[in-house]
């Protein structure tokens, strides 16, 4: 037999020494859990006991598990049972304040008991309402007569000096709304996609409102650069050649940030070329880079002079202007294409009838012939949805503009190269 090693044998001194435990023990180790601790006390009694219901009238007896100590108590439910308090008025009361001609005495009556039967649930009272012995009557004629009562009696009962809260039920209001409901329900395919339609085109219409907003905006701050720059090289002009107090020099007007080009200020310490001052800022993109560049060829001015302290600062006011008048060149090309297009919205709808007005026609050209009208089903109109609100043939950009007079140039030359 060979003998046992040291983890067995320590596991049997373990397992020797300590009794198992008959019952669970709370050490606080092990489980998270609390365990239940059982007492020494005796168990509370249940009985099976008949009880009733206090909110059934019925008067049905019923029998479940209850703890004894509690036998001869109401259903503890019960407490969950409301009901609406309807208001009860005598024969004088109806003769002098609810009387109504189109209403009797015993329908208001019946209208009355079906509501505490039923808590106000309208739409069971319409239901279980007589309407073989009683004029047939909707859910809003029902209402309108109970809170009509409710809100006479409030009036006729209350205590001078105190503050009512007078029920008020809009009858009119209420079968407008359900009609309209009705209307919505009852749309056709073609009339929900016509009202799909139109509420993208007026999304389309409010972006093109915002974005000609937005450009007017930049066109203004441009006209203000434009203004500012000039009234400081009149007064630059005007004043005398000597270095001016610090104070004046302040209460300048700021230029705005679009008025050209705003070239960085080389203030630190160090040394500094003069080349260096020259180069533009890289704010100014690409395409107005070359625009520049093309300009300066145009007035023959060299695209990287000697600088010189003087020619420096001319040099970046010439480009700050011709920046500035490119700015003002596009806008004012943007206006134009704008005002074109509206234009030839407004002949659309000249030739269609829309505006009940002769068409007039853009200056050097033949009125055009009328278009036959295209009808489309479901919008109960002659006119096309796109004639209408979208540009009837696309009108000349600046670009397009641009390359059809070039186009038509080259042509006219080489005719006039013919024999």
């Amino acid at each position: 037999m060979q003998p046992l090693g040291p983890s067995v044998r320590r596991t049997l001194s373990i397992r020797t020494r300590d009794a198992p435990p008959l019952l669970p023990s709370d050490t606080g180790q092990g489980y998270r859990t609390v365990k239940a601790k059982l007492g020494s006390k005796k168990v509370r009694p249940w009985k099976w006991m008949p009880f009733t219901n206090p909110a059934r009238k019925d008067g049905a007896m019923f029998f479940h598990w209850r703890r004894a100590a509690e036998e001869g108590k109401d259903y503890p439910f019960a407490r969950f049972n409301k009901t609406v308090q309807v208001p009860v008025y005598s024969e004088q009361e109806y003769q002098l304040y609810l009387h109504d001609d189109a209403w009797t005495k015993a329908e208001t009556d019946h209208l009355f008991d079906l509501s505490r039967r039923f808590d106000l649930r309208f739409v069971v009272i319409h239901d279980r309402y007589d309407h073989q012995q009683f004029k047939k009557r909707s859910v809003e004629d029902l209402k309108e007569r109970y809170y009509h009562i409710c809100a006479k009696l409030a009036n006729v009962r209350a205590v001078p000096g105190t503050d009512l809260k007078i029920p008020v039920f809009d009858a009119g209001h209420e079968r407008r709304r359900k009609e309209q409901l009705e209307r919505l329900y009852n749309r056709t395919p073609e009339q929900v996609a016509e009202e799909e339609y139109l509420l993208q085109e007026l999304r389309k219409i409010e972006a093109r409102k915002k974005e000609r907003e937005k450009r007017s905006q930049d066109l203004q701050k441009l006209i203000t650069a434009a203004d500012t720059t000039a009234e400081q090289r009149r007064t630059e002009r005007k004043a005398p050649k000597k270095k001016l107090p610090q104070k004046k020099e302040a209460e300048k007007p700021a230029v705005p940030e679009t008025a050209g080009i705003k070239f960085p200020d080389f203030k630190s310490a160090g040394v500094t070329l003069r080349s260096q001052r020259m180069k533009l800022p890289s704010s100014v993109g690409q395409k107005k880079i070359k625009a520049l560049e093309q300009m300066l060829l145009e007035l023959g001015v060299e695209l990287s002079p000697t600088p010189t302290e003087e020619l420096v600062h001319m040099f970046n006011e010439l480009r700050s202007d011709l920046v500035l008048l490119y700015e003002l060149k596009q806008a004012c090309a943007n206006c134009e294409y704008e005002l074109q297009m509206l234009r030839h919205r407004h002949e659309a709808l000249a030739r269609a009838g829309v505006l009940g007005g002769p068409t007039t026609p853009a200056s050097g050209s033949a009125p055009a012939p009328a278009e036959p009208a295209v009808s489309e089903p479901g919008l109960g109109s002659d006119l096309s949805k796109d004639t209408i609100i979208d540009v009837v043939g696309a009108p000349l950009t600046p670009n397009s503009r641009k390359r059809r007079e070039s186009a038509s140039s080259s042509s006219s030359v080489k005719k006039a190269k013919k024999p």
